[in-house]
């Protein structure tokens, strides 16, 4: 029998996160929550001034990042002590009265955008003279402005506000149904030895060298989702009927157009990403054959997909190594960065292993005292990994915290995943020139060709999967599990090819991706990958030029728009090249791997 995963109050101090530097007490924070519940009547005050004086937007601005402020420790408060454990009715509570507060500033500010699209150029041209201070929020009203074709009026635009909590119910009730509910059998060895199934404990199963323990978790997770079908299809298909109702109220071509338009990104990007991704699927394909070969199966099934193709080096990496390796990947980001990283593990940043009730996974999240990391570390070569991944959106955070105005701070989600995969990638190259073992080597390029099968392939496969459901949805078709099934089971053929089982298990997988809550997101891990190894790879070349961009570009927040900040640090997104090198890249890879293991 394995060891048990612990109760939250068994985890020691030092393990935890240091919560209370947001709050000492939840008597603290409910003291700033009844702050914040004056805001909605405050922000109302404002109504009909907004467009009359320029001494009045300007105070209208500041009390807006007043609030912001205040918000972000209400909510990060909220939502990490939630996450701490997700059976706390308490915490539940607290993070449905931030939702409801939401909704209800939403409600109160609605007024606001029309009323500053109804001023006129020449008249916010004489507000900027008149209030030198309004300068620094001339970015925030361009924006506004940009989008005026899918800006309602003050009624509508407080309708959509109202339905805000609604909008909220498909992930909500995704998350307490898959983190709080679902429970998993025992996974059974091939000496008889039980291993407990949970969302953190998964991966490492199927990274053991143990095929039996591997199917039987495998079977043991899909089964339980099996059983819940036609609820989770329902509760993803309220997901994308919501995008959907939401996108055309806003007078949108797409749920695409208008997800994508938020963060300024042309919808071009995720298409150009899909066909890169598709003219070069043979890589893909050639890596599954590879694996088949490798581990000598006369069948490879998607549970035989995330064990190492070395099968007979077990490398154990406890925390304390995983951070010091870590820390000497980052060697040449200079020390400015790595005097951050080490903050962040002295002042005690990240939650790091898993217990009773705790969310699944892995995040980052900016909170403006300090960035709060959530790990389920299990001492694998893909925990270190996290812990770089995860740091590299903290010091992100960091950065743009520390550099950029209230405004401004908090960067869009399509750089997001370009620091922190830039810190894997630099990690993955320290490991390779630390080492002449030609086992050990093939290992990590073994692991380095996973990050390219799971970030660029799987997550392109994700993003392909929410375009095609999101317009089935638009076309008035329904999202059926049989339906869904159905579409997850052809795309699993096209990525993988034919050298690989499609067990009827697999074509479940879509019901416990959190992702496809987010709204468009996972194609930003793919894009995030491709500009994360250009950038990778010019600072190893560049030396320091490269790290000061690179640096400038951590700083920006939104500051400017994405494609021109990724641009700033020497990418450029708005190509299918940083795609296609990386899949060049996977290529030489895998022709290394074959000269390692023939």
């Amino acid at each position: 029998m394995s060891e048990r995963i612990p109760e939250r109050q068994d985890v020691a101090a030092e393990n935890k996160w240091s919560i209370g530097d947001i709050y000492a007490s939840d008597a603290a924070w409910e003291a700033d929550f009844a702050k914040a519940k004056e805001f909605p009547a405050r922000i109302a005050s404002y109504k009909g001034q907004l467009s009359t004086s320029a001494e009045k937007l300007l105070e209208y601005m500041k009390q807006d990042d007043e609030l912001s402020v205040l918000l972000d420790s209400l909510v990060n408060y909220a939502q990490r002590k939630n996450d701490e454990d997700t059976r706390i009715a308490k915490y539940q509570d607290m993070v449905s009265r931030i939702e409801t507060l939401y909704v209800e500033l939403a409600g109160a500010a609605s007024y606001v955008t029309p009323e500053l699209l109804s001023i006129p150029d020449d008249t916010m041209e004489l507000f900027y003279k008149e209030q030198s201070g309004l300068e620094l929020y001339r970015r925030i009203f361009d924006r506004i402005r940009r989008r005026r074709a899918h800006i309602l009026s003050e009624a509508e635009e407080r309708i959509i506000a109202l339905t805000g909590e609604m909008a909220a119910s498909p992930d909500n009730i995704f998350s307490m149904f898959n983190d709080a509910d679902l429970k998993f059998p025992d996974a059974v060895d091939k000496d008889g030895n039980t291993h407990q199934v949970t969302h953190g404990s998964y991966i490492p199963l199927m990274q053991s060298s143990d095929r039996v323990l591997r199917k039987s978790a495998f079977e043991s997770l899909y089964h339980v989702y099996e059983g819940f079908r036609n609820t989770s299809a329902a509760v993803l298909s309220a997901q994308v009927k919501t995008l959907v109702f939401r996108a055309r109220a806003r007078n949108y071509s797409s749920t695409l157009e208008a997800a994508l338009d938020g963060n300024e990104v042309p919808t071009e990007v995720y298409s150009r990403l899909i066909e890169a991704v598709h003219e070069n699927m043979a890589h893909m394909h050639r890596y599954v054959r590879l694996r088949k070969k490798l581990l000598g199966v006369d069948e490879l099934h998607a549970y035989d997909l995330y064990t190492p193709i070395v099968s007979d080096l077990d490398i154990r990496i406890p925390f304390e190594q995983a951070k010091r390796e870590v820390y000497e990947s980052l060697a040449p980001m200079g020390e400015e960065y790595r005097a951050i990283f080490r903050k962040g593990i002295e002042q005690r940043w990240i939650d790091v292993y898993e217990n009773e009730g705790k969310r699944s996974g892995a995040y980052s999240a900016g909170a403006r005292v300090h960035p709060f990391v959530l790990l389920n570390h299990k001492d694998t070569l893909d925990s270190e990994f996290t812990l770089a991944h995860e740091m590299g959106h903290a010091i992100h955070s960091y950065l743009s915290n520390t550099n950029q105005p209230v405004a401004y701070a908090d960067y869009v989600i399509f750089v997001a995943e370009v620091a922190s995969t830039c810190n894997e990638s630099l990690l993955m190259q320290h490991l390779l020139r630390s080492t002449d073992d030609k086992k050990r080597r093939a290992y990590l390029i073994n692991y380095f060709l996973e990050q390219f099968r799971t970030t660029l392939y799987r997550q392109t496969m994700f993003a392909e999967f929410e375009l095609m459901i999101n317009q089935k949805a638009e076309n008035g078709e329904s999202l059926t599990a049989e339906t869904l099934c159905e579409m997850y089971r052809e795309l699993n053929r096209q990525y993988y090819g034919d050298d690989l089982v499609i067990d009827s298990e697999l074509d479940m997988e879509w019901a416990r991706i959190p992702h496809f809550y987010y709204n468009y997101y996972v194609y930003q891990y793919a894009t995030g990958f491709s500009a994360a190894i250009a950038l990778s790879q010019r600072i190893l070349n560049e030396g320091e030029p490269a790290v000061k961009d690179y640096i400038g570009f951590l700083s920006g927040g939104c500051s400017t728009d994405p494609i021109s900040l990724l641009k700033g640090a020497g990418v450029d997104m708005t190509s299918k090249q940083p795609v296609e090198s990386a899949l060049k890249l996977f290529g030489t890879l895998l022709d290394e791997m074959e000269e390692l293991m023939s």
